[in-house]
């Protein structure tokens, strides 16, 4: 009788098969992303009991902030979260990379806080993702800043925009991130008022730790003084490079100091994650086998299974306010 043919192997198995036990740096590598992506399929991301607003902030620019939104936004989007990205940086780097016309004169945020226009009107789909809506920023939205600083709620324009537009979509959002401008000003200032959570990437540099202060300090005049819900729930290590000790050491830092909103997942310099913007899309949909794809993916989990705790402690800050 003949042999039953064994079961065909996987190409995640095949690559373990021949670079596990081997000293191939680059093979071992492949064989751990394959691992790593495949463990990502089976994997479920569980939804919010409720809406999620993060506005993802750091006033020192090239942390790889806008980058996150954008990635994190569309692997959540991708794994059957309805997302919706509002991009408040005049530059529109968070709309380009998400493939949003946002050119000056286009429907944009600029429109929203000045009143002319709502949420509804001016969100454009994302075309990689159909669950991920963007409200994007053009340049206009640059004197923005000097155009409502008189005005009485001038704090409170996009809170007032976003909560309107909750209350009145035909559709529930799981998440609502905000892409804000690498400053500390009125746009900025306005975001932390609309959202109930931060995330703040950190490069792993120690330049990038010298301004988390000041950050840090900022949010806390706006939970004092505009939103008492505002917490900062997470914190995110761009740029690292597991080769280095230098990475290694900042986070480290970063995590004795922040022990429960630093993400275990970190993102690493990858050129894919570089590149895919000037294809506008994000990287998950650019390379999504990549390493980039993966390390986002890989964030965007474990930010969708932090869910309840989050949740439970802005919970409880409304109780106490």
């Amino acid at each position: 009788m003949a042999d039953q043919e064994s079961p065909m192997e996987s190409a995640e198995q095949t690559l373990q098969r021949i670079f596990a036990s081997g000293n191939s740096t680059v093979g071992s590598q492949i064989a751990q992303e394959s691992d790593r992506y495949a463990r990502l399929q089976q994997a479920t991301f569980p939804k919010p009991a409720q809406t999620r607003l993060i506005a993802v902030a750091n006033q020192k620019g090239g942390v790889g902030k806008t980058t996150s939104a954008v990635n994190i936004s569309a692997a959540l989007a991708q794994a059957g979260a309805r997302v919706l990205v509002i991009d408040l940086d005049p530059q529109g780097n968070c709309s380009t990379a998400l493939g949003v016309k946002h050119a000056s004169g286009e429907p944009s945020v600029y429109d929203v806080l000045e009143g002319r226009l709502t949420i509804a009107e001016v969100k454009r789909p994302c075309s990689d993702f159909p669950s991920l809506d963007v409200v994007p920023a053009s340049i206009d939205l640059s004197g923005a800043e000097l155009e409502v600083a008189q005005l009485e709620n001038r704090n409170n324009l996009l809170d007032e925009a976003v909560q309107t537009f909750l209350n009145d979509a035909d559709e529930h959002y799981d998440y609502v991130f905000v892409d804000c401008p690498p400053s500390l000003g009125l746009l900025v200032i306005n975001a932390m008022c609309a959202v109930h959570e931060m995330l703040i990437p950190i490069q792993a540099e120690y330049y990038a730790l010298e301004g988390l202060g000041q950050l840090i300090n900022t949010i806390g005049l706006v939970q004092e003084h505009f939103n008492s819900n505002l917490i900062v729930s997470t914190m995110l290590v761009t740029m690292f490079d597991r080769r280095t000790l230098l990475s290694h050491e900042v986070y480290d830092e970063v995590k004795s100091h922040y022990p429960s909103i630093v993400l275990d997942a970190t993102i690493p310099r990858t050129v894919k994650i570089s590149e895919a913007p000037s294809f506008g899309q994000s990287v998950i949909a650019y390379d999504p086998h990549g390493l980039g794809a993966i390390a986002y993916a890989e964030v965007a989990l474990e930010i969708a299974q932090r869910s309840p705790s989050v949740l439970d402690e802005i919970a409880a800050r409304m109780k106490e306010a």
